[in-house]
């Protein structure tokens, strides 16, 4: 039992926060450029240098209501956006030595807020139409946010598609409840940015698994002006290699998912797939390959290492998740593949690495797949109209930005553009949005031209 609590105490949130001097004096250094390259840098176009002026000031109420204009998961943003490439790596401070730390900055001004309770935002009356949403992910929740703002009546419904473990979970958020771990972001600090888009006035339907307990039409019927399809790409795609339906080779997502049902209290430690003392090899190295090397390393694994067909150079991790995962004992093995997973009486025993056109044997106990991953077609499959590419992702019209080829669906996000990171999914969001707003109310204003009173009123 003990053991247990070391191993959840591993998952505390490993980046520290600003204290409030600290934060003031971060925003101190901000030269308020007349035309500021954070904001171009940023996919959401935050008035960034607004906002880091008024924590300058100590107004931080003031922060957050700028903050909020633009984005519905500043706390989330704060925390896994890779700022080093996007608001911080623009910063024309960068050149000079150390840019601003906008993405701490962020965190700070919405943690804050959450403890605090600085800005509670007017609702607005709910008289545009009725929307919902499927999938609360980053794109799920953008898309109700902004709608809420706007005066539409928005319902999430949420299921987890991954039958084997989230079937009955009741808790929305996707991927950033059940795909990012603890260290990298809490899930108070993302159940308490849902509690903020709730408190918009939006409705939250767990367990509800559209394609299964409900399609398409049949929401239609419910008296949905649109529906928003935000299922990201739940299907993880599976490398041809011998072996790799052997016990022991998982799902890198699978594992990550196990991992926070554990740390929730909700599953048994043996019901996570790594085990004290094992030997783990990692295929791939994104964010999420990243993700479980440093997890399964937290969950007690002896040895862990990342198998990468190309160098460092190429890999779609940002730099700082790769630093920090060599200093927690992380191992690389770079331009090397996996050709084969070995058992002893159906068991997983080892792999054989190629590497330089040589091939070694190694001792394993666990491989976990992290290459990426494709939509499920749940529901496509039990709807008429919903046109998607080869490899499942739905096709969308420029105009209304985001409608599928059945009309009133609309679709965003991962999805579509396949998988990218929370704020490039916000930013797709946004845009259907405001694509879902101009639909909706092109088709109340027909019915209101249509209705028998207009005709009544123009006879007269």
């Amino acid at each position: 039992m003990e053991k247990e609590h070391e191993q959840r105490d591993l998952f505390h949130e490993v980046n520290e926060g600003y204290t409030i001097l600290e934060a003031i004096n971060e925003a101190k250094r901000c030269l308020h450029c007349k035309v500021p390259s954070c904001r171009k840098g940023c996919p959401i176009s935050q008035d960034i240098p607004d906002w880091i002026n008024e924590i300058s000031k100590g107004n931080f109420g003031n922060a957050m209501k700028i903050i909020n204009d633009k984005s519905n998961l500043p706390a989330v943003c704060g925390r896994v956006c890779p700022h080093e490439k996007q608001c911080e790596g623009h910063c024309v401070l960068t050149k000079k030595g150390q840019g601003i730390h906008v993405g701490k900055l962020e965190r700070f001004i919405a943690d804050f807020d959450g403890d605090m309770g600085l800005i509670r935002e007017k609702l607005q009356p709910k008289t545009r139409g009725r929307v919902a949403v499927i999938g609360s992910g980053p794109a799920g929740l953008t898309i109700a946010g902004d709608l809420a703002r706007m005066g539409y009546e928005v319902k999430i419904f949420e299921a987890l598609h991954n039958v084997e473990v989230f079937e009955m979970e009741p808790e929305p958020g996707g991927v950033l409840m059940f795909g990012i771990p603890e260290y990298r972001l809490p899930k108070d600090v993302v159940r308490r940015e849902i509690k903020k888009i709730e408190e918009l006035g939006v409705v939250f339907h767990c367990n509800t698994t559209i394609g299964t307990d409900l399609n398409i039409d049949q929401m239609f019927e419910r008296g949905f002006d649109a529906i928003f399809m935000g299922t990201g790409t739940v299907k993880p795609r599976k490398p041809d290699i011998p072996g790799r339906n052997l016990r022991g080779v998982r799902q890198a997502v699978y594992f990550l998912r196990k991992v926070s049902l554990y740390n929730e209290g909700s599953i048994a430690r043996e019901d996570v797939p790594v085990h004290d003392g094992d030997r783990v090899f990692v295929i791939g190295c994104g964010n999420t390959a990243m993700d479980a090397a440093r997890t399964a390393i937290r969950m007690g694994a002896k040895d862990v290492e990342i198998v990468y067909h190309r160098t460092i150079d190429d890999m779609s991790a940002l730099r700082s998740e790769y630093d920090e995962a060599v200093e927690e004992g992380v191992k690389f093995n770079w331009q090397s593949s996996i050709v084969e997973i070995l058992d002893y009486n159906g068991i997983l025993s080892g792999v054989v690495i190629e590497s330089g056109g040589e091939r070694r044997i190694e001792k394993a106990d666990k491989v976990l797949m992290a290459i990426g991953s494709v939509p499920a077609s749940r529901i496509v499959s039990t709807t008429k109209g919903i046109d998607v590419d080869e490899r499942g992702y739905v096709l969308t019209r420029e105009t209304p930005y985001g409608m599928t080829s059945r009309k009133g669906v609309f679709a965003g996000g991962d999805v579509v553009n396949r998988p990218s990171t929370v704020v490039l999914a916000m930013r797709d969001a946004k845009l259907v949005a405001e694509g879902i707003a101009k639909y909706v109310d092109a088709i109340k204003l027909l019915e209101a031209v249509n209705s028998p009173q207009a005709r009544t009123d123009g006879a007269g």
